[in-house]
């Protein structure tokens, strides 16, 4: 078996490379990434790319068929990787994560590939009014340009011509747990350096969004799921919520149970607009269609693991926000030296081509 990951050097890819090595020892894995965060380590013992067969450095953006020839499975996970991000580079956003992942696919098919995986988001929900759970068949309420760019490529998705390649879109709850790429612009992790580097967790907002969580270990099992899922499980094109409903959580309820584990004081913005991105999910789907792959870390284990994770690097940085930890400032730190273009392209990229 041969399976090709897109983006593999972000916060996922080194997690789900390490385990899709583990369940399939004897397959054929490559990484596809430009680059971008291939530097930001935490705590790695070595380089998590010692797992794969190949490592190519190229944009996804300039993927063709050939790349894919003899590959059994992909898994897309390149992609602008958040809200901020998509606020300052909204255009960058469009392109990377609505029209390349619509033309990778489409080179996936091209190709003769079984089974594309593609990283979609419960963000896509936007804000629940009702306060219900929101269903796969549920109204989309996109509110930034990262949430509108996962709409745009699961409606293209849905509408391809796939000549029998079984493709899903997982739509993630939100991620947390520790990656040897560490991020922490993620709500729990956060809350957690927060608690570590200065003993107060601040919620930026009133405390009442909803927010769904799942570690990045049982993403990397959902994505296992995905590419072996057959066709007529689920359908030729799937677009299903992948998370657990004993954890939709409102984020005050996260900052308390961070607190608990980590003894520090809360400040919650009680005057504070309303924060539009709320929403609860239902992930009954999901459960019926992947038992075996059900979320299995639990909020608390990941809280433990993302703590032990940040110790065993001395973390105590009460400035995090400004660091390689938060991916805007990463790319803002590239844009400044000059090597990035605002369209997110090395400015010195030398050929396109896939060369590893």
């Amino acid at each position: 078996m041969k399976i090709v990951i897109t983006g593999n050097m972000g916060y996922v890819g080194p997690v789900l490379v390490k385990h899709l090595r583990q369940r399939y020892p004897s397959a054929y894995i490559v990484g596809i990434d430009i680059g971008l965060f291939a530097h930001c380590l935490t705590a790695a013992p070595h380089l998590p790319e010692i797992f794969l067969d190949e490592q190519h450095f190229a944009d996804v953006r300039n993927v063709t068929a050939r790349d894919f020839e003899g590959v059994n499975a992909v898994v897309h996970l390149a992609a602008v990787s958040n809200d901020p991000i998509g606020h300052h580079f909204e255009a960058a956003t469009a392109a990377i994560n609505f029209r390349a992942s619509v033309d990778v696919a489409s080179a996936a098919v091209e190709a003769g590939v079984k089974n594309f995986v593609y990283a979609s988001s419960c963000s896509i929900y936007g804000f629940a009014v009702d306060g219900r759970p929101r269903k796969e068949g549920d109204e989309l309420n996109p509110l930034t340009a990262y949430a509108k760019s996962k709409v745009a490529a699961e409606e293209s998705f849905a509408q391809m011509d796939r000549r029998g390649m079984t493709m899903t879109s997982l739509r993630f709850a939100t991620a947390c747990g520790m990656s040897e790429r560490l991020r922490l612009d993620l709500v729990l992790n956060d809350f957690i350096a927060s608690a570590m580097a200065s003993g107060e967790i601040k919620v930026l907002s009133d405390g009442t969004p909803w927010r769904p969580l799942i570690d990045v270990k049982d993403m990397a099992r959902a994505i296992d799921w995905a590419i072996m899922r057959p066709p007529n499980h689920g359908g030729g094109y799937l677009a299903v919520n992948v998370g657990s409903n004993n954890w939709n959580f409102q984020v005050r309820d996260l900052a308390n149970m961070v607190a608990r584990a980590i003894p520090s004081k809360i400040s919650i913005n009680a005057a504070a607009p309303p924060d539009k991105r709320s929403y609860r999910v239902d992930f009954n789907l999901f459960a019926a269609l992947a038992p075996e792959h059900q979320p299995a870390v639990t909020p608390a284990q990941t809280i433990k693991e993302v703590y032990e994770g940040l110790s065993a690097i001395s973390f105590r940085d009460a400035q995090f926000r400004d660091s390689h930890f938060i991916r805007l400032k990463v790319l803002e730190g590239h844009l400044a030296s000059g090597r990035l273009l605002q369209n997110l392209e090395w400015r010195d990229s030398g050929s396109q081509g896939l060369t590893p």
